[in-house]
């Protein structure tokens, strides 16, 4: 391949539009997050969010979020928890997927906020 050619191709991979992905934090920032105010999904079942949630987080079942994704905010961020990340990691993608450019996939869920001895609410 000529070096004109090759450097051309490169340039063109290097300025395609990337597919918009969303971002995996640690539950650390979510805590930051959610004492500013920012808006927590919860994608968890009914019951799972009765046991305990994260303080002020919303709830939205991730069988019900294509139904109802227009309950969520897309000018602020949105920060998607569930038990163990499973659940917010597939909510996250098709949040990303509708359109919303903002969205945070909690690492280790439910599981790890409560491991790191975070306030729950019922």
């Amino acid at each position: 391949m000529r070096p004109t050619l090759l450097i051309g191709l490169l340039t063109l991979s290097a300025c395609a539009p990337r597919a918009a992905t969303y971002t995996t934090i640690p539950v650390k920032d979510l805590r930051a997050a959610q004492e500013k105010g920012e808006y927590v999904l919860d994608v968890r079942t009914d019951a799972e969010y009765r046991e305990g949630h994260v303080p002020g987080a919303a709830l939205l079942p991730l069988a019900d979020l294509g139904a109802r994704m227009n309950e969520v905010p897309k000018d602020r961020p949105v920060y998607v928890i569930c038990r163990s990340g499973n659940r917010s990691a597939q909510a996250s993608a098709q949040l990303v997927k509708a359109g919303y450019t903002r969205v945070f996939n909690v690492d280790g869920g439910m599981n790890a906020w409560m491991s790191a001895g975070y306030p729950t609410q019922r």
